[in-house]
């Protein structure tokens, strides 16, 4: 999934609650927080259905035996490392948005030691991510994400950044007792496309705890346009030999223009614009407030996925990723704020209730109404339709 895994950046300071809670309002002159969610929302769920589509579905890949295999994924990687390098550097000398990077005593020596590390495994989460979309679908990859807290969670521990405390383990084992329902009730499930995903998990929480201990000096502090600023170029370089080796070979300009130059532009503009939208966003909302939208992302990306690309999802995949959402909210905010936040909101509905009763009414069942279509139109594949699936899934060239 491209420069979207820059976001991963505002998911470590939910993990560790250094996200700045400033309060939910509207300031003087500014717009309102929930523009800036629903703006960075909008924009993770597109960049992630944006690339699943040029890469399962607008034809970017060679023919082999009658059929179509879509096997550019590091060059897209490689593309929107490009386009950003290019952005960062024009913003650089254009505009003050990236001032803070003269803060950072970067050299030759330091570049080499920490940011060119982070970039492979950057590289490599992003390679692998991209790669998983080929064989799974965006819901199922959805909800193994679920499980990158975990992953960082035991990476810190390997590298002793934290000490071990089985009582988190064993909050953090209800994710992944959630995951792996999920994943026995995935119709779709594809091994080579879920070692893939697994393998850009690991990549990502090994990258995120080197970004940690770099993050550790206070010389270091770096918001994630800063961060891409400096992380850009190499991952560019290190995809583009990459690519260069294994995909170039075979990429003409037949399959470029087969997605067409604007797609592709438009393809990466997005995803830089999330990078943006994440500046933007850190620093205006709580911690409680960024964990919710995440959560609230995630299961609106998983339908549509459904709605989209007509992935099927079966009732033991909805209760599985229930699970795991719950026990991901419980390890990010804790008991504690879990209950203000029920107090808080029971509060406002009962305000709201008061002032405007008839307004609440409709609001609960134009939700209730909504839900209703959309589990009807796109909702959990019955047992029943996995016959259906079988015979009108397209063939499976094996090795592949």
């Amino acid at each position: 999934m491209a420069v979207s895994r820059n976001s991963n950046d505002a998911d470590r300071k939910l993990e560790s609650g250094t996200a700045a809670a400033v309060p939910a309002e509207k300031k003087d002159g500014g717009l309102h927080p929930a523009l800036y969610i629903a703006l960075w929302i909008a924009l993770s769920s597109s960049v992630i259905l944006f690339n699943k589509w040029v890469l399962a579905t607008a034809e970017f890949g060679f023919m082999l035996t009658g059929l179509l295999l879509p096997d550019f994924p590091m060059f897209l990687t490689t593309w929107h490392m490009v386009f950003s390098t290019l952005m960062t550097q024009l913003m650089a000398r254009c505009t003050s948005m990236l001032d803070s990077r003269h803060k950072v005593p970067m050299t030759a020596a330091t570049y080499r030691r920490a940011i060119v590390p982070i970039g492979i495994l950057f590289s490599l989460s992003l390679i692998c991510g991209n790669l998983a979309y080929l064989y799974l679908s965006v819901s199922f990859i959805q909800m193994l994400k679920a499980t990158n807290s975990v992953a960082t969670l035991l990476t810190t521990w390997l590298f002793r950044i934290a000490p071990p405390n089985l009582r988190v383990l064993a909050n953090v084992s209800v994710i992944v007792l959630g995951v792996v329902i999920a994943s026995f009730g995935e119709i779709k499930f594809h091994m080579l496309g879920f070692v893939y995903q697994i393998g850009g998990i690991v990549f990502e929480a090994l990258r995120l705890v080197m970004v940690q201990r770099l993050l550790s000096s206070p010389d270091f502090k770096m918001d994630p346009m800063v961060s891409l600023y400096y992380y850009a170029p190499a991952c560019a370089v290190i995809n583009g030999v990459l690519t260069a080796v294994v995909e170039l070979p075979r990429l003409g300009w037949d399959d470029i223009a087969a997605v067409g130059v604007p797609v592709l532009v438009a393809n990466a503009f997005v995803a830089f614009l999330l990078n943006v939208s994440v500046v933007l966003l850190i620093g205006k909302t709580s911690a409680v407030v960024l964990t919710m939208s995440g959560v609230l992302k995630d299961i609106l990306l998983v339908m549509a996925s459904m709605a989209i690309f007509r992935d099927p999802v079966t009732w033991q995949q909805f209760f599985g990723y229930a699970i795991a959402l719950g026990g991901l909210v419980y390890y990010r905010l804790g008991a504690e704020k879990i209950q203000a936040m029920a107090a808080d909101t029971r509060l406002q509905i009962a305000q709201y209730r008061q002032q405007y009763p008839g307004r609440l009414r409709a609001l609960l069942l134009g939700v209730l109404v909504g839900c209703g279509v959309a589990v009807w139109l796109w909702g959990p594949s019955p047992l029943g339709q996995y016959s259906e699936y079988m015979t009108t899934r397209p063939p499976v060239v094996k090795g592949v």
